[in-house]
């Protein structure tokens, strides 16, 4: 592994998983066509994905800072985004930005801090 992989190697990921999102959330339809399990499916995946931004920011800003410092910066990374990916959505044809999307984000990006914590403490 070179020095440049291994210094980028914690630092990718979050990156790559905020593409994805940008790059879904610029999709004008989402819609599987399956109603209520639809909604409730991509909730889910919403509360799963920024859960995993969550976890790679920490794991990330573990290599710089404090473990404490790193979950409070990557819960509030991960919150950002999910502000800045509603904004986003707002401006793509078929699809509306809302404050309960943000906030499902966020739950799902403190229940990872929260475990990650958790963990930390033992």
């Amino acid at each position: 592994m070179t020095a440049i992989s291994s210094r980028l190697d914690p630092w990718l990921p979050p990156f790559v998983l905020m593409a994805l999102i940008f790059a879904f959330s610029a999709q004008s339809d989402l819609n599987s066509g399956l109603g209520v399990i639809d909604l409730i499916g991509r909730k889910i995946v919403h509360m799963s994905e920024y859960a995993l931004l969550c976890f790679l920011w920490w794991r990330a800003l573990r290599t710089v800072v404090s473990p404490t410092r790193a979950i409070v910066l990557a819960f509030a990374f991960s919150v950002a985004y999910a502000c800045s990916d509603e904004l986003h959505q707002h401006f793509v044809r078929g699809r509306h930005g809302t404050p309960i999307d943000v906030g499902i984000d966020s739950v799902g990006a403190g229940l990872a801090a929260l475990g990650i914590r958790r963990r930390e403490r033992r």
